[in-house]
């Protein structure tokens, strides 16, 4: 099995990688004006427990988890959090915008502060199951992203929002896909 994994992992080349996203750009980053409301509503989204910081680590590890057997939907797992780690910086450039800081603490409206933790994601032990997981995560992500842009009143960061959204649809859309293919295994 050793010998296997090795082979696996020798054939299995992670070069030219692409971000997997919608083939659209994103509105510029900026804002209308400063609002550290707005910038700790961000917050929450780059680095809370639904977040783009959680989404990339989720996605890294089940990726390093499953690229000696599954070559191919570890490739899927590795372009999709590329293209996490693009929404988590431009959410990052849209926080120090709006005067918000960046340092891995999302910033609750109650006032509350949490640093961002492992705790936060959901590593499960078979592949089906991590498949679903971060299934759950992106509808997760949307739904949180929706909350936002109702509670920001800026064209411009609504604009970035509603366009990371698309992303995140694609990425169910691709991880059912995959989902599907785990179907008849015993994974």
């Amino acid at each position: 099995m050793q010998e296997k994994r090795k082979e696996n992992a020798n054939n299995c080349s992670f070069a030219n990688i692409r971000p997997i996203m919608v083939d659209m750009p994103y509105p510029p980053i900026q804002v209308e004006q400063r609002n550290t409301v707005y910038a700790n509503l961000l917050s929450a989204d780059y680095c809370g427990s639904t977040s783009e910081l959680s989404a990339i680590t989720q996605y890294i590890n089940n990726e390093n988890r499953i690229s000696y057997e599954r070559c191919s939907m570890a490739k899927t797992l590795l372009g999709i959090a590329m293209a996490e780690m693009m929404h988590l910086q431009k959410l990052g450039e849209l926080i120090c915008l709006l005067g918000g800081t960046v340092d891995y603490t999302a910033r609750m409206q109650n006032g509350r502060q949490v640093m961002w933790t492992p705790k936060f994601l959901d590593i499960p032990g078979n592949v089906r199951r991590m498949i679903m997981a971060d299934i759950e995560a992106e509808k997760a992500a949307i739904n949180q992203y929706r909350m936002h842009i109702k509670m920001i009143n800026d064209r411009h960061v609504n604009a970035v929002l509603e366009r990371i959204i698309l992303d995140e649809e694609y990425h169910i859309m691709m991880l059912k896909t995959l989902l599907n293919e785990t179907a008849n295994c015993n994974i």
